[in-house]
């Protein structure tokens, strides 16, 4: 009977390893994915603060960017790009990108004190970013032009909140001509 009752047991048990190791691989499996889709293809964000007003609100608003147009450089004047901050490299920014490399930047110095205007040309490598808000953002015209490496995804649909869920592609552009 103890012969009996120890293989039911060891049967028993070899059952529930089985199944907890399928379903330990799957749950692996589902990680990894989602690492993968993270880091290489798309992510979701958080953006909070007044340097993006009126496209992002003050209290946060979440949304999507997506990592391949930066790995093939197909970004341009208006998108709204994720980038980490050449000043503090742990802190990701959401800025718009306003110019390439070798284009001509033309950005007011001082909005809250003068109108004076300053033109740079974007040198080789890097990209010219700046907040919606142009009172209150710290963005190239504080640190300069970007390396094009700091860059981390292209962002193109807003998600939270429900009520201005939709696209993000080149909305709310300074300048059509661009």
């Amino acid at each position: 009977m103890v012969g009996l009752i120890g293989r039911l047991w060891n049967l028993q048990y070899k059952s529930i390893v089985k199944e907890a190791s399928g379903k330990t691989l799957a749950v692996a499996k589902f990680f990894c994915v989602l690492h993968i889709t993270n880091t290489y293809l798309c992510t979701f964000a958080l953006a909070y603060g007044p340097s993006m007003i009126p496209t992002f609100n003050l209290t946060g608003d979440m949304f999507l960017a997506e990592r391949l147009s930066i790995k093939f450089g197909k970004v341009g004047p208006g998108d709204i790009v994720l980038l980490r901050s050449p000043e503090s490299p742990r802190k990701v920014m959401v800025k718009r990108l306003l110019g390439l490399e070798s284009h001509s930047v033309t950005y007011v110095v001082d909005p809250m004190n003068s109108d004076r205007c300053d033109t740079i040309v974007v040198p080789k490598g890097h990209v010219w970013v700046e907040g919606d808000n142009i009172y209150n953002s710290r963005d190239s015209r504080q640190f300069g032009p970007v390396p094009y490496s700091l860059l981390e995804g292209k962002v193109f649909c807003k998600i939270w909140p429900p009520k201005e869920f939709g696209s993000l592609m080149k909305s709310g552009m300074k300048d059509p001509d661009l």
